[in-house]
């Protein structure tokens, strides 16, 4: 998920390429320059195809610090090609230090796990011709040049792709957090808003959609689901029923409304971000903490998870009385629905970029996991875990 610096063998390459940096935490993905730098990975790219590419690391499925074998020799050549290693760390078919050191490299730019093995997800990664990445850094290129018009001094970027959001304040990065994006059949969409509230200690009401799809089959298989999961039936005059009052094998199951109670078992944790869209989705917490660690991270049916959120929620909410960090964790405890709402609401976009080149030349790639690219070898590179 995310490709380094320039590629090839001409000097001019070798120099940057053993000086390049990783994206540091104060610059965008998405700004201006993201799209400038972008148009010059094209450039660069370009050149590492029309000198032939990079070649296929075959026959082995996993390679780590001090192994031997034939494929480190091709491994080497793919990984000078892209610009992860220096040329000049000279070395034999031997896994060695400098080899693990731009395999980690490597893995950074693709938003894989990085521990500097070679395993199904990274191989996949290396695997991707080159005429194929540069074809994805030009679909991408017109896209961020599309985003990078307008944009406030103060907003939020959700990159689909890269399951990464970030808070941007006169062109920096003041945060950036890992999420929880949709799966490949329930998507998240690309959206431009405006956030506008946020509730804390909320309750979910379940969307007809995941009714349909996860709870009545959850309900036919696990009786007592519902109970356990604190959420409640409700008919169309708002009374309350039991779940033994329903055929859970009939259509009349759907014509209820479900809402789950606060507390730390609620899908949406503690916090949920509002905003307008025809699609009524939202950023959230989530119990399900463990989920921000995968390299797979789209298991929402179309919300966004934030890790955390508390952070982002200090910043949107920065300036207004009573909502300090203090005061919003004094609520979280308190198990109190309050609601705040901005005072000056925070631009938002959801983007889909899949490939990009930060500010300071590193090349980036994410899997193309919805298939929005159109090109083949960078849909769903990496499996769920």
């Amino acid at each position: 998920m995310g490709d380094a610096q320039h590629g090839g063998f001409g000097q001019g390459f070798d120099d940057a390429s053993r000086n390049v940096h990783m994206p540091k935490q104060s610059e965008p993905t998405v700004s201006a320059a993201t799209a400038q730098t972008t148009d010059e990975a094209i450039e660069r790219y370009a050149a590492i195809v029309a000198r032939g590419g990079w070649p296929q690391v075959t026959g082995v499925k996993v390679l780590r610090l001090g192994d031997r074998h034939p494929s480190v020799t091709a491994l080497r050549a793919r990984l000078v090609a892209s610009g992860d290693i220096d040329p000049n760390a000279v070395g034999n078919d031997v896994y060695d230090s400098y080899v693990e050191a731009a395999v980690r490299h490597f893995q950074t730019r693709h938003g894989l796990t990085v521990d500097g093995v070679i395993r199904a997800e990274t191989l996949a990664a290396l695997n991707v011709p080159a005429p194929v990445r540069l074809a994805q850094l030009k679909v991408n290129v017109a896209r961020l040049h599309g985003l990078s018009t307008n944009l406030s001094a103060r907003y939020v970027v959700c990159n689909i792709p890269a399951a990464r959001i970030e808070a941007i304040e006169n062109g920096v990065a003041v945060s950036r957090h890992t999420a929880v994006a949709g799966k490949p059949d329930r998507p998240s969409p690309e959206i431009n808003s405006k956030i506008i509230q946020v509730n804390f200690n909320p309750y979910w009401t379940v969307p007809a959609s995941i009714v349909q799809k996860d709870l009545i089959p959850k309900m036919q298989d696990q009786p007592d689901y519902l109970t356990s999961n604190h959420i409640r039936i409700f008919d169309a005059r708002h009374k309350e029923l039991e779940p033994s009052q329903i055929n859970w094998y009939s259509e009349d199951a759907t014509h209820y409304s479900f809402k789950q109670d606060p507390g730390s078992f609620n899908s949406l944790g503690s916090i949920r971000i509002n905003f307008p869209s025809q699609y009524g989705v939202y950023m959230h917490d989530t119990p399900l903490k463990n989920l921000f660690g995968d390299d797979f991270r789209f298991h929402s049916s179309g919300c966004v998870r934030v890790q955390n959120i508390r952070q982002l929620v200090v910043w949107l909410l920065e300036g207004m009385k009573g909502w300090s960090l203090e005061d919003i964790d004094r609520v979280i405890k308190s198990g109190e629905q309050k609601t705040a709402q901005l005072v000056k609401q925070v631009p938002l976009h959801w983007v889909y970029i899949t490939g990009w080149a930060t500010p300071d030349g590193v090349v980036q790639f994410r899997d193309d996991i919805y298939g929005k690219d159109g090109l083949p070898g960078v849909q769903a590179v990496t499996t769920n875990l």
